[in-house]
C-alpha cells in the first residue's frame, strides 16, 4: 500500500537549463509542475539536464538551421553535446512533418547512427515536456529499480506460460 502512495505522488526534480531557453514555453510548463529550474550559461544552448537521472536533452528546431551539411553549426552543436553527455537525447521540434523536417531527421539519424544519441521528434511544447519527464523519471534511481523488477517479473511470467518453453521442458 505504501508503494502505491509513493507512485501516485507528483514527481519533482531539479533541471539545469540553458540560459538561452529562459523565455521558452517549456520552462513555464515545467515550473507549473513544480520542478526546480536552474539556468546556466555554461551548458550547451538549447539543453535541459536532469541531474538525478543523468539524462540530457538538446532542443533543436530545424527551421533555425537552414544548411544541412556535414560541417554545419547544427552538426557541430549536436556532436559536442553527444561528447559531453553520456545519456543524450535530441528533441527535434517539428510542428508538422514537411519535407524539410523529414530531411533534417534523416540527416541527423544517418550522421549520428553509431553514437549514443537518441532522437525524439516532438510537435509541441507539451510533447517536449512529457517526453523529457517520462524518460528522466524512468531513468531515476528508485523508478529504474521498480521498472527493472517489473520487467523481470513480466519476463518470468512469459517464460512460465509460454508453450514453447513447455514443449522444451517436455522434450528434456
Amino acid at each position: 500500500m505504501a508503494a502505491n502512495k509513493e507512485t501516485n505522488a507528483p514527481w519533482k526534480t531539479t533541471i539545469i537549463v540553458s540560459s538561452s531557453l529562459q523565455n521558452h514555453d517549456t520552462i513555464k510548463l515545467l515550473s507549473t509542475q513544480q520542478h526546480r529550474i536552474r539556468f546556466s550559461d555554461s551548458v550547451e544552448p538549447g539543453s535541459f539536464i536532469f541531474t538525478l537521472s543523468g539524462t540530457a536533452f538538446l532542443l533543436v528546431e530545424p527551421q533555425d538551421s537552414p544548411d544541412l551539411c556535414e560541417e554545419s553549426r547544427l552538426t557541430e552543436q549536436i556532436k559536442k553535446f553527444v561528447q559531453v553527455h553520456r545519456n543524450s537525447f535530441l528533441l527535434l521540434y517539428a510542428p508538422f512533418n514537411g519535407k524539410r523536417e523529414l530531411e533534417t531527421l534523416s540527416f541527423i539519424q544517418h550522421r549520428f547512427f553509431a553514437s549514443n544519441l537518441r532522437i525524439l521528434p516532438v510537435r509541441n511544447n507539451a510533447e517536449i515536456v512529457k517526453g523529457m519527464l517520462t524518460i528522466a523519471k524512468a531513468t531515476t534511481k528508485p523508478h529504474v529499480d521498480s521498472i527493472r523488477d517489473r520487467m523481470a517479473l513480466a519476463r518470468a511470467h512469459v517464460i512460465e506460460s509460454s508453450f514453447v518453453w513447455e514443449m522444451l521442458r517436455n522434450i528434456l
